[in-house]
């Protein structure tokens, strides 16, 4: 019998628990001819700002060991040119569409949210914590729980699509700031966003990228964003999380669902291979099928 790969997120109902995290898949759109979309747990886009951005001066992208440093600066086209030219084409599809929110103030936040609500298509919000607040001398809104509930709930005053607080690791205790999140309204989490870092080339005694700090990514931080995840299952049992970071093959990502993820998001590793979400999702259900489990949520949080 073929295992039921159906997950639940809170309202958001989702074929299977495969998803391509935001910033690393383009639209969406970029890679249609490389896999079949249609198959897709969800997609992720890139994070979308009011005006279009360009972001960072280059060199933005510094390879690691085990990883991948980037300060892309969220360089997107803006809300308006993702829902007049990009959407339409995206829901031909199927594929839920989680649309990845970012702002340097709370009304860019609450602005773009409410564009995004107002458009036909779009399954859900995913709300990306890990940026700059102007108002606060630049410290990112998802460092402390004060700030991050401000975020949730100006953006739950204006939407009622299923609304995913992604959280960044780069605090003292990710707990707190989880349980603000879902206090102000969030109805589930995504854990985590990249982890702070720097690169620096010994020949030349210079900073690998141009903005100096960056934000790591790749197999380096899986450890870390499983122990933050574990740490929410146990403080927040009953809450839908999304397990991202280092997910580069089939049993990355069914450690993440035993640790008590509902779905799980592929980021980096989409540029060592690009048809890898179908490859995890293939390799997902043979392990059900080998172990003999029924359906996914039957390995949901199963670690001892």
């Amino acid at each position: 019998m073929t295992p039921d790969l159906r997950v639940s997120l809170g309202r958001l109902a989702l074929r299977n628990p495969v998803m391509v995290a935001a910033g690393t898949f383009g639209y969406g759109l970029e890679y249609r001819d490389l896999l079949d979309l249609t198959q897709l747990g969800a997609i992720v886009t890139k994070s979308l700002t009011l005006a279009p951005r360009m972001g960072n001066p280059p060199p933005r992208v510094a390879e690691t060991p085990a990883g991948m440093l980037n300060a892309i600066g969220l360089h997107n086209d803006g809300v308006e040119a993702f829902l007049v030219e990009t959407l339409p084409r995206l829901r031909e599809y199927g594929t839920p569409i989680i649309a990845s929110v970012a702002g340097e103030t709370l009304e860019e936040y609450v602005q773009v949210a409410e564009k995004l609500s107002r458009a036909e298509g779009i399954a859900a919000l995913e709300l990306n914590l890990s940026c700059p607040n102007q108002a606060r001398g630049g410290i990112e809104f998802g460092i402390n729980p004060e700030l991050t509930a401000h975020a949730v709930n100006a953006v739950r005053q204006v939407s009622d699509l299923p609304l995913i607080a992604k959280l960044s690791p780069n605090t003292g205790d990710i707990v707190p700031i989880a349980q603000a999140a879902i206090q102000a309204g969030a109805d589930s989490l995504c854990l985590i966003n990249t982890v702070f870092g720097v690169a620096v080339d010994a020949e030349t005694r210079q900073f690998r990228i141009a903005s100096k700090v960056g934000g790591l990514s790749g197999p380096a931080i899986k450890p870390i964003a499983q122990y933050h995840l574990w740490r929410v299952r146990q403080a927040l049992p009953d809450t839908p999380l999304i397990g991202v970071g280092g997910i580069s093959n089939a049993a990355d990502a069914i450690e993440f669902l035993l640790l008590g993820a509902h779905a799980i998001q592929i980021g980096t590793a989409h540029y060592v291979q690009p048809t890898l979400a179908l490859e995890i999702l293939q390799g997902i259900e043979e392990y059900l099928t080998t172990h003999g489990f029924e359906s996914v949520e039957s390995i949901r949080g199963a670690v001892r």
